[in-house]
């Protein structure tokens, strides 16, 4: 059953998810903002498939299995930098209402699996879903992973029913099959693309003056990320790199006084 959800907001988006009674929604810790009295607020290690509410099954052999399952999971997201812990909302009253975040200013989408296809996303992008939406890690194995910074870990959803996630900037959705059947983006502009996009990274050109040029004058580095296929995929406008720079910058701007900056002052 689709989740009842609206995302509100410009700049700074929020997702304010409606739950029907007993309905769950788990998010990342971290991406809550509110909730009604109603909805209750637990915190577990392990994700919808880990078993987390699946009671004493199986006697001590089930709660041993329950528990290296969730030791995984929660290691698994550990190795790839994720939060160790989800929080889950259940509503214990009629209807409840939850909000949720991202992390920086941009954009969220929700996005309805059917179980036929799996969304993957980068990292940090799952803001909250359906206790029927699984989460994954996908590891980009080799070269691909290597070469790529944030491709070499994705998130990985299956299952059915709704996942909200959220990235930086402006959103544009596109289909590689549109274009020929392949583009080639910076490799921060990635949200998340279907099941069945072929996702890799390529080397901007070889190691000549052009190449060196555009690794360190371009802005890109040596890699792009490319994207064949028949499916959707979200690109973002603003990535996390191109922000932390700008903030570096103005951050040097302030430490030079007047000059480093249209009126800027230093604060100390």
């Amino acid at each position: 059953m689709t989740l009842q959800q609206e995302i509100v907001g410009n700049a700074m988006q929020m997702a304010v998810v409606n739950l029907r009674l007993g309905q769950t929604v788990y998010c990342e810790a971290g991406k809550f903002l509110f909730k009604t009295t109603n909805v209750t607020m637990e915190t577990r290690l392990s994700g919808p498939s880990g078993g987390g509410g699946g009671g004493q099954q199986g006697g001590m052999g089930g709660m041993l299995r329950q528990a290296v399952g969730t030791a995984m999971q929660a290691g698994q997201r550990a190795l790839a930098g994720e939060s160790l812990a989800f929080q889950y909302f259940t509503s214990t009253g009629g209807e409840g209402t939850v909000g949720f975040a991202g992390v920086l200013p941009g954009e969220m989408r929700a996005l309805e699996l059917d179980g036929t296809r799996a969304w993957f996303a980068e990292k940090d992008a799952f803001v909250a879903a359906e206790s029927t939406v699984q989460f994954g890690i996908a590891f980009q194995g080799g070269r691909t992973g290597r070469s790529g910074g944030e491709g070499f870990v994705l998130e990985k959803f299956t299952g059915h029913g709704t996942v909200i996630i959220a990235g930086a900037g402006n959103f544009i959705d596109l289909n590689p099959a549109d274009f020929g059947g392949r583009i080639e983006v910076d490799t921060g502009c990635v949200v998340a693309f279907e099941e069945g996009i072929q996702y890799g990274v390529q080397r901007i050109g070889g190691l000549n003056r052009q190449g060196l040029m555009n690794a360190v004058f371009g802005g890109e580095g040596l890699s792009l990320a490319t994207l064949e296929g028949n499916g959707r995929v979200i690109l973002q406008s603003l990535t996390i790199e191109s922000l932390a720079n700008a903030l570096r910058k103005a951050q040097g701007g302030d430490k030079q006084g007047p000059t480093g900056g249209l009126f800027s002052t230093s604060a100390g």
